[in-house]
This record gives C-alpha cells, structure tokens and sequence, in this order.
C-alpha cells in the first residue's frame, strides 16, 4: 500500500486544520511544526499556575485539545460531557502519556477559579487542564491550532472542534469534539499514541463497532446528544438518569425543556431550577432539534420506559421535582 501524507488547509491560519499523517519521517524534527510555529505565550491553569503553551502543553506530548467557555449554552456542556466519557475509556494513560486541554475563549469571565469550578462539574480528572489567558493570546493559539471561527457566524461563538496531536511524531487531526466517545479514545490512544504499529482493533472497526448501522433515529440521537451527561436506568451521571422521565414528566415540557432549558430556568420553572440546583448548576445545553428528530427521540425514551414498567423495574407514578 503506497505511504501518503494527507493534508487539508481550512484557510491560511489553520495549517493544522484537520488530518496530517506523517509516515515518512516527523514534521516536529524538521521544525515545521515545532516551537518555531507553536506560540509559546503565557497561560493560566484552573489552579492558578502559570504554564507556558508550547514548553508546558505541547513539547514531547500527544494532546486533545479543544475550546470552550463556561457561560455557553450550546454546545460547550455537551463536548465536555464527551471528553470526560474519552478521559473514563483511556483511563490511568491520561495524565500519563495523555493530555486533555480545554481553552476558554472568553478569559474575561472564566477566572482560574470559574474554570475550577466547571471543571468538577464534569467530573475532569487526573491530565485534564483547563486554561486561560489573555485574549489576544488564545486567539492567536486558535489560529495556529485551525479551531478558530468567526463568533458572528456562529451562535456559539465558537465550532466545537477536537484538535488531536502527537507533538514528538509531528500527526495532528481535527475531530468533531462531540464524535463517538470509542472512536476518539481509539484516535487518541491508537492513531496518535501508537502510529507505527496500531493496535489490532482499527480506527475503522472501532468506528463501525461505536456506531452500528441498525439504530433508530431516536436512539442514535440519544447516544449522540444525551448519553454524556444522562443514562437510562444506569444512575445519576452528570445529569440525572433519564429512566421514566417519559412517565413523571408532562410532554410538552419535556420537549421545552430540551429545546431551551435556559429560557425555563429565565421563567423560574420550578422543576428547572431543582434539577439546575441539584446537578451542581450544570448549563443543560440547547438541542434545536426539528419536529421529526424530537418526536423520534421522545418515542424512544418511552419505549425505554415501557420494557422497564412491563419488566416491573419502574412504576408510572409521578416524583418530585428533582428526581
């Protein structure tokens, strides 16, 4: 099979915008993209210590890196929820050999003990470092690391994208932040950590394997949008466990609630501020969804509830308002 290296430029600051694959010799030890690229400017951790972005971050690691911000009611909770999902996968090799980084893009109001703070919210453990800085300064690294998007074209402010890099080997590929939590562990701890002999389990396969084909619509959007933070009869997670929600919950809250739980939380929906209060004030973020996804997502939460009424594990009574 002939060798190749695969390269995509997303714009003239994103020379490291999506999959670079170096089999031939590393791109780091020519410095192409090494310290004469990579800024080396000031950072401040969610512990107050000050690290420096390309001697403390990058140099010798592989990295997951990805941009947030604390306030965002978009996709930001749903890209955390995932990567503490990539973090539990690849278990003691973060930390290790592994290193998470999230990077606040609005420094002005995630202090060192804001980012702290949301950090435990998550569940952030051991190699998972949250960063901020001077604005000028994180936008620059955006740049560099092709994650930056023009705010005004996005509602989020931001596209939540996963950067992935091997800095000693020189690869480097951009993933979406929000992609299959089996797939990313594979990239990160396989493709990245391993490249010249990859484990027997390819990133194909494990793709394939995390995603089958056969899953209805209201399920695949379950795993996809839901499952970080919410399981189904498995406990409490982030969020609450989701058995019986269909049961204790009137359907067009339910569909409220999950289109925009911030605009309830506005309105002093009791129900909203009790789950909002109970689950450390995490920001539930916003699905628009259109009609067809939702009905197909709502029908598949209730029919999780009816194998568990008909199996006698749960009963249709109503609970209060934080259960």
């Amino acid at each position: 099979m002939e060798r190749k290296n695969w390269v995509r430029v997303a714009g003239t600051s994103a020379v490291l915008a999506v999959l670079i694959l170096s089999y031939t010799r590393s791109a780091s030890a020519d410095g192409r993209w090494g310290a004469g690229y990579f800024p080396n400017v000031a950072l401040t951790t969610q512990d107050g210590a000050t690290v420096h972005f390309y001697d403390d971050v990058l140099k010798g690691k592989i990295v997951a890196i990805n941009l947030i911000y604390t306030h965002c009611q978009y996709s930001c909770p749903l890209e955390t929820a995932r990567l503490a999902q990539v973090q539990q996968i690849l278990g003691d090799r973060v930390g290790k050999d592994i290193f998470f980084y999230s990077i606040t893009i609005d420094p002005k109001r995630d202090t060192p003990e804001v980012l702290k703070a949301y950090a435990e919210k998550f569940h952030a453990g051991r190699g998972w470092t949250f960063l901020t800085g001077k604005k000028e300064d994180i936008d620059l690294i955006s740049k560099k690391m092709g994650l930056y998007s023009d705010p005004s074209l996005n509602k989020d402010g931001h596209t939540p994208h996963l950067l992935i890099g091997n800095e000693a080997t020189g690869q480097w590929m951009r993933d979406s932040a929000t992609d299959n939590p089996k797939f990313l562990a594979n990239l990160i701890g396989n493709l990245m950590g391993d490249w010249r002999s990859p484990s027997t389990t390819s990133p194909t396969k494990a793709g394939a394997e995390a995603a089958p084909l056969h899953l209805d619509p209201g399920g695949y959007l379950f795993k996809k949008e839901c499952a970080p933070c919410h399981t189904i009869g498995r406990g409490d997670n982030i969020g609450p466990d989701l058995l019986g929600v269909t049961l204790t919950r009137d359907h067009d809250w339910l569909v409220r609630f999950i289109r925009q739980p911030a605009k309830l939380l506005a309105e002093n929906d009791p129900i909203a501020i009790a789950l909002f209060r109970k689950y450390k004030e995490v920001q539930m973020p916003k699905l628009p969804v259109g009609d067809e996804d939702m009905a197909a997502l709502i029908k598949f939460l209730e029919s999780q509830d009816q194998k568990m009424t008909a199996g006698g594990v749960i009963r249709a009574v109503k609970t209060s308002p934080t259960k």
